[in-house]
C-alpha cells in the first residue's frame, strides 16, 4: 500500500517540468537565487523581515488582520464564500507565500486539494514546520517569476502583495497566468502610484537601500512608525487644496493620512501594535523591487494577458482582482 508521502510526492512530480532532488515531508528547495542583484536583494530583506516576524502571536495579529481585507481585496463576502469557491480546485498555489498562513488557510478550507506556498526567502522552512501537520499542503523555496510548474497545471493561482517584488513584474504576471488552467482562476495585487513627491521618495529608496544595512533600515523603519503613531494621536483634520500637478487630492484629510499618502509612508496601526508597524515600514522602505501601477497600467496587463474580470478592486494604496483566463 503506497503511503501518503508517496502519493504527495507523486503528485507534485506531476505538476513539475523538472523532476523532485530531494524533499523532506513538506518542504523543498528548487532554486535559491535568480541571477538579479536586485531580485536577490528584494529576497534577503524579505528572510529578515519574516525571521523578526516568525512569532505565533505575530503571525495570529497578522493572519486576522489580512484576513478581513483578503475579503475586499478578491471579491468575497466572508470564509463561507471564499470556501465555496475554492470547492472545485485541485490544484492552488500560494505565489509568494511569505510566513505561510495563507496557504495553510486554503488547505484547511479545500482539504480535497494540493496546496502549494512558493517564496524565494527562507521563510518556506519554517513555515513547512509551523504547519506541518496540514497533509495537503506543500512548501517550496523557488522563484515566483519562473515556478517550474508545468503550464495549465494550477485551478487558482494566488498572488497577493507580491509581484512587484518581482525583477519583472509583467513578466511574472505572464508566467503565473500561463500556469493557471483554463478557466481557472488568478488573483492578485499590486501597488497604485501615488501622489508624485511620494513616488519620488519611494524611488530614491529602491537605489539607496543598497547602501545602508538592515540595521540601519529597521532603525528608521521604528522611527517611521512613531511619526505616524505622533501624526495619529494629533487627531488633526486638514481642509486640503487639490494639486492636480503633483497629484494630490485635496478635501477634508486626517493630517496622518495626508503626509502618509503624499510624502512619506509611516505606517501606524494601534490593533497591529508597534512590531508589525515597524515591520511594514521595513517592507515598503528596504526592497530594491517594489513597482507602482497606475490604474491603466493594471487592466493593460489583465488585458494583454487576455483575462477575463471577475471581480476589480481599487483603493488608495492598491489595485486588486481576481481574473479567469
Amino acid at each position: 500500500m503506497r503511503s501518503r508521502n508517496f502519493e504527495k510526492y507523486m503528485i507534485l512530480e506531476n505538476l513539475l517540468i523538472e523532476p523532485i532532488k530531494e524533499i523532506r515531508k513538506n518542504y523543498f528547495e528548487s532554486k535559491q537565487l535568480s541571477g538579479y542583484s536586485n531580485q536577490d536583494q528584494t529576497t534577503s530583506v524579505f528572510s529578515e523581515k519574516w525571521n523578526k516576524m516568525n512569532t505565533r502571536v505575530e503571525i495570529g495579529k497578522i493572519n486576522a488582520f489580512q484576513k478581513n481585507w483578503f475579503y475586499t481585496l478578491y471579491g468575497f463576502a466572508n470564509e463561507a464564500d471564499f470556501k465555496s469557491f475554492l470547492s472545485d480546485k485541485s490544484v492552488i498555489l500560494d505565489a509568494g507565500s511569505g510566513l505561510g498562513y495563507k496557504a495553510a488557510w486554503m488547505a484547511e478550507l479545500a482539504p480535497h486539494a494540493r496546496v502549494i506556498g512558493m517564496d524565494f526567502s527562507e521563510s518556506g522552512a519554517e513555515a513547512s514546520e509551523f504547519y506541518g501537520h496540514i497533509e495537503n499542503l506543500t512548501f517550496i523555496r523557488g522563484d515566483i517569476a519562473d515556478t517550474g510548474l508545468k503550464a495549465s497545471s494550477v485551478d487558482f493561482v494566488l498572488c497577493d502583495q507580491v509581484i512587484m517584488h518581482t525583477e519583472y513584474p509583467d513578466m511574472t504576471f505572464k508566467h503565473l497566468t500561463e500556469i493557471t488552467k483554463s478557466n481557472g482562476s488568478f488573483a492578485t495585487y499590486v501597488y497604485a502610484k501615488k501622489a508624485l513627491p511620494r513616488e519620488l521618495l519611494d524611488d530614491h529608496f529602491r537605489v539607496r537601500t543598497h547602501e545602508l544595512s538592515n540595521e540601519q533600515l529597521w532603525e528608521m523603519s521604528q522611527q517611521l512608525t512613531e511619526l505616524g503613531k505622533r501624526l495619529a494621536e494629533l487627531e488633526v483634520q486638514l481642509d486640503i487644496p487639490e494639486i492636480p500637478l503633483l497629484g494630490i487630492k485635496g478635501g477634508q484629510q486626517d493630517l496622518q493620512r495626508f503626509i502618509y499618502w503624499n510624502f512619506i509612508k509611516c505606517f501606524w496601526n494601534p490593533e497591529l501594535g508597534k512590531d508589525i508597524s515597524d515591520a511594514t515600514n521595513f517592507d515598503w522602505y528596504s526592497p530594491s523591487n517594489a513597482k507602482r501601477f497606475s490604474k491603466e497600467e493594471f487592466t493593460e496587463l489583465i488585458n494583454s494577458n487576455h483575462l477575463t474580470t471577475d471581480y476589480f478592486h481599487t483603493e488608495e494604496a492598491c489595485f486588486s482582482g481576481r481574473f479567469r483566463k
